[in-house]
Protein backbone atom coordinates (compact mmCIF):
# COMPACT_ATOMS: atom_id res chain seq x y z
CA UNK A 1 0.00 0.00 0.00
CA UNK A 2 0.87 3.42 -0.58
CA UNK A 3 1.89 6.01 1.97
CA UNK A 4 0.71 9.77 1.41
CA UNK A 5 3.07 12.02 3.14
CA UNK A 6 2.57 14.78 4.52
CA UNK A 7 4.73 18.19 3.64
CA UNK A 8 5.62 19.93 6.93
CA UNK A 9 7.22 23.14 4.71
CA UNK A 10 5.40 25.93 5.41
CA UNK A 11 7.38 28.63 3.68
CA UNK A 12 5.46 31.97 3.37
CA UNK A 13 2.77 31.98 0.47
CA UNK A 14 2.91 34.19 -3.05
CA UNK A 15 2.10 37.50 -2.97
CA UNK A 16 -1.44 38.02 -4.94
CA UNK A 17 -1.44 40.07 -7.49
CA UNK A 18 -4.41 40.43 -8.97
CA UNK A 19 -5.77 43.42 -7.44
CA UNK A 20 -2.64 45.12 -7.87
CA UNK A 21 -3.80 46.50 -11.23
CA UNK A 22 -7.01 47.65 -9.42
CA UNK A 23 -5.10 49.85 -7.19
CA UNK A 24 -2.54 50.87 -9.95
CA UNK A 25 -5.79 52.17 -12.16
CA UNK A 26 -7.70 53.75 -8.90
CA UNK A 27 -4.52 56.00 -8.03
CA UNK A 28 -3.80 57.07 -12.41
CA UNK A 29 -7.64 57.80 -12.13
CA UNK A 30 -7.56 60.01 -8.83
CA UNK A 31 -4.41 61.76 -9.99
CA UNK A 32 -6.07 62.61 -13.10
CA UNK A 33 -8.91 64.16 -11.57
CA UNK A 34 -7.32 66.18 -9.19
CA UNK A 35 -4.90 67.42 -11.67
CA UNK A 36 -5.03 70.58 -13.06
CA UNK A 37 -4.15 71.48 -16.60
CA UNK A 38 -1.63 74.65 -17.04
CA UNK A 39 -3.65 76.23 -19.26
CA UNK A 40 -1.42 78.94 -21.13
CA UNK A 41 2.39 78.91 -21.63
CA UNK A 42 4.32 82.44 -20.27
CA UNK A 43 5.79 84.12 -23.24
CA UNK A 44 6.43 87.30 -21.40
CA UNK A 45 8.28 88.21 -18.71
CA UNK A 46 6.15 89.11 -15.58
CA UNK A 47 7.32 90.62 -12.17
CA UNK A 48 4.30 91.05 -10.57
CA UNK A 49 4.10 94.92 -8.53
CA UNK A 50 3.94 94.81 -4.86
CA UNK A 51 -0.29 96.06 -3.41
CA UNK A 52 -0.78 96.89 0.08
CA UNK A 53 -4.75 96.21 -0.29
CA UNK A 54 -4.35 92.22 -1.85
CA UNK A 55 -7.57 89.81 -1.83
CA UNK A 56 -8.09 86.47 -3.01
CA UNK A 57 -10.32 85.07 -5.61
CA UNK A 58 -12.75 82.68 -4.52
CA UNK A 59 -13.19 81.41 -7.61
CA UNK A 60 -10.40 81.15 -9.90
CA UNK A 61 -12.12 79.08 -13.05
CA UNK A 62 -14.07 82.32 -13.99
CA UNK A 63 -10.71 84.43 -14.25
CA UNK A 64 -8.73 85.00 -18.11
CA UNK A 65 -5.78 86.27 -17.92
CA UNK A 66 -4.26 89.33 -20.03
CA UNK A 67 -0.30 89.01 -19.53
CA UNK A 68 1.66 92.03 -20.65
CA UNK A 69 5.26 92.37 -20.44
CA UNK A 70 8.50 92.01 -22.18
CA UNK A 71 9.03 88.63 -24.20
CA UNK A 72 11.02 86.15 -22.48
CA UNK A 73 14.05 84.35 -23.49
CA UNK A 74 16.28 85.56 -26.71
CA UNK A 75 13.93 83.53 -29.65
CA UNK A 76 10.39 85.52 -28.42
CA UNK A 77 12.66 88.53 -28.41
CA UNK A 78 13.60 88.36 -31.76
CA UNK A 79 10.79 87.45 -32.50
CA UNK A 80 8.85 89.92 -31.23
CA UNK A 81 11.28 92.64 -29.80
CA UNK A 82 12.00 94.06 -26.07
CA UNK A 83 9.05 96.35 -25.71
CA UNK A 84 6.29 95.27 -24.05
CA UNK A 85 3.49 92.79 -25.06
CA UNK A 86 0.33 91.60 -24.69
CA UNK A 87 -0.02 87.65 -24.31
CA UNK A 88 -3.79 86.37 -24.75
CA UNK A 89 -3.77 82.73 -23.98
CA UNK A 90 -0.93 81.12 -25.82
CA UNK A 91 -0.26 83.98 -28.22
CA UNK A 92 1.45 87.32 -28.43
CA UNK A 93 -1.33 89.83 -29.76
CA UNK A 94 -2.02 93.43 -30.03
CA UNK A 95 -4.39 95.59 -28.33
CA UNK A 96 -6.92 95.15 -31.10
CA UNK A 97 -7.72 91.76 -30.31
CA UNK A 98 -8.95 92.46 -27.01
CA UNK A 99 -12.40 92.55 -27.95
CA UNK A 100 -12.03 89.11 -30.23
CA UNK A 101 -10.51 87.61 -26.70
CA UNK A 102 -13.43 88.49 -24.44
CA UNK A 103 -15.75 87.12 -27.09
CA UNK A 104 -14.19 84.09 -27.23
CA UNK A 105 -13.93 83.66 -23.23
CA UNK A 106 -17.39 84.42 -22.63
CA UNK A 107 -18.73 81.87 -25.24
CA UNK A 108 -16.86 79.43 -23.72
CA UNK A 109 -18.61 79.62 -20.52
CA UNK A 110 -22.28 79.24 -19.85
CA UNK A 111 -24.97 81.35 -19.18
CA UNK A 112 -24.82 81.79 -15.47
CA UNK A 113 -21.09 81.75 -15.67
CA UNK A 114 -20.61 84.58 -18.52
CA UNK A 115 -21.94 87.01 -16.13
CA UNK A 116 -19.40 86.21 -13.62
CA UNK A 117 -16.33 86.28 -15.92
CA UNK A 118 -13.53 87.96 -14.30
CA UNK A 119 -10.36 89.52 -16.50
CA UNK A 120 -7.24 89.77 -14.47
CA UNK A 121 -4.36 91.80 -16.03
CA UNK A 122 -1.20 90.01 -15.11
CA UNK A 123 1.02 93.25 -15.57
CA UNK A 124 4.81 93.46 -15.10
CA UNK A 125 5.70 96.36 -12.51
CA UNK A 126 7.83 98.32 -15.35
CA UNK A 127 4.79 98.25 -18.08
CA UNK A 128 3.81 101.44 -19.10
CA UNK A 129 0.42 102.78 -17.84
CA UNK A 130 0.01 103.22 -21.59
CA UNK A 131 -0.56 99.88 -22.67
CA UNK A 132 -3.27 99.01 -19.49
CA UNK A 133 -5.27 102.13 -20.17
CA UNK A 134 -5.61 101.02 -23.72
CA UNK A 135 -6.21 97.44 -22.54
CA UNK A 136 -9.22 98.63 -20.03
CA UNK A 137 -10.20 100.81 -22.99
CA UNK A 138 -10.71 97.36 -24.98
CA UNK A 139 -12.54 95.64 -22.46
CA UNK A 140 -14.81 98.41 -21.37
CA UNK A 141 -16.11 98.42 -25.17
CA UNK A 142 -16.28 94.74 -24.86
CA UNK A 143 -18.61 95.00 -22.30
CA UNK A 144 -15.68 93.18 -19.82
CA UNK A 145 -16.10 95.43 -16.76
CA UNK A 146 -14.82 93.02 -14.46
CA UNK A 147 -11.22 93.78 -14.28
CA UNK A 148 -8.83 92.93 -11.65
CA UNK A 149 -5.07 93.80 -11.60
CA UNK A 150 -2.65 90.78 -10.33
CA UNK A 151 -0.33 91.53 -7.54
CA UNK A 152 1.69 90.53 -4.92
CA UNK A 153 1.45 91.46 -1.48
CA UNK A 154 3.71 93.78 0.37
CA UNK A 155 5.21 92.27 3.27
CA UNK A 156 6.70 95.14 5.55
CA UNK A 157 9.15 93.98 8.27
Amino acid sequence: MARFKQKNDKGTPGLNMGSMSDIIFMLLFFFMVITTMRESTLFVKITAPKGSQVVKLEKKSLVSYINVGVPSGAEYQAKYGTQPRIQLNDQISDVEDIRQFVETEKNARNGVDRDQLTFAIKADKDVTMGIISDIKHELRYAYALKIFYNASKDIKM
